[in-house]
């Protein structure tokens, strides 16, 4: 893949813009989670929480592949999914209860916990139960949003929304620093290419790296939006792939969601990865790792 051109033949724009990007990111720790230190980590778990029967039977199996590879782990889950794509899709048990469920987890099984926010005033209450606060890719641009984020003290992951340049996260990264909160990484989860198909430049990564460490999301990244009659299709069998490609290119962690019964998931199911391929998938990805970094 050649590099970034400009039309006219003189010099990119773009490529002034990831020049002028200063490497500033400094490793630190989520619980016993090392970010940007050159271990591989692991974000997984459920799209949201169906119940807190199956939050916690998914913490547990995960938690339980985690720790035989050795990999360090947070447990994901969303308390409600308020970018569903049709109003009657399910989205979750909202703010209060799904917290509860997710400081459970946290104190019961001793994980660090992501979930993500969509309003400012929800900061402040998520992060009583969890140890990382996500900003959706949609709302990545919200600067009341991040700054509430950033504000709790919790370390804060954004998603680069499908509709942002790679460069472009300098600003999302710029209002989180504002806050004088250093604990913050981002999400590479594919960009929008025409309708209802995402597509993932690989030189993302190694671009938004130099402001902050890098995760790719290899679940919502073979998503096909809004492509299923209201509901999100997916394309899973490429997961093995693209998360290859990502560990390869050198990203600090990875996101997966993760099902025991995806056909039945109660939210973004069609691109979730089987609970039974976690396991394989993490041996080969732990060895393209060793492989990368040897």
């Amino acid at each position: 893949m050649g590099g970034f051109a400009s039309r006219s033949g003189s010099t990119c724009v773009r490529s002034r813009a990831c020049d002028s990007i200063q490497a500033v990111n400094q490793p630190f720790s989520i619980g016993p989670v090392p970010v940007g230190s050159g271990q591989l980590f692991l974000i997984a778990g459920p799209c949201v929480i169906e119940s807190e029967a199956h939050a916690r039977k998914m913490a547990d199996a995960i938690q339980r592949i985690t720790a035989d590879l050795g990999v360090p782990y947070i447990f994901k889950a969303s308390y409600d999914k308020a970018n569903r794509t049709s109003v009657t899709s399910f989205r979750g048990p909202g703010l209060v209860e799904g917290t509860r469920i997710l400081k459970t987890i946290q104190q019961q099984h001793g994980l660090p916990v992501l979930t993500d926010v969509h309003e400012p005033g929800h900061c402040a209450v998520a992060a009583e139960g969890v140890d990382v606060l996500q900003i959706p890719a949609f709302l990545c641009r919200q600067t009341d949003l991040l700054v509430a984020a950033a504000n709790t003290g919790r370390a804060v992951n954004v998603k680069k929304g499908q509709f942002v340049a790679p460069w472009d996260m300098q600003h999302a990264v710029g209002k989180l620093e504002s806050t004088g909160n250093p604990r913050f990484f981002l999400t590479e989860r594919g960009a929008s290419f025409g309708y209802n198909n995402l597509v993932v430049d690989m030189r993302s990564l190694g671009i938004m790296r130099k402001m902050a460490p890098v995760v790719f999301d290899g679940t919502h990244s073979v998503q096909i939006p809004s492509g299923s009659n209201g509901v999100s299709g997916g394309q899973p069998e490429f997961i093995p792939l693209l998360t290859r490609a990502a560990v390869a290119a050198g990203v600090d962690g990875l996101f997966l969601e993760v099902h025991d019964n995806p056909a039945e998931a109660k939210s973004d199911g069609a691109n979730a990865l089987h609970l039974d391929r976690l396991r394989p998938l993490l041996e080969n990805l732990l060895a393209i790792h060793a492989a990368a970094h040897g």
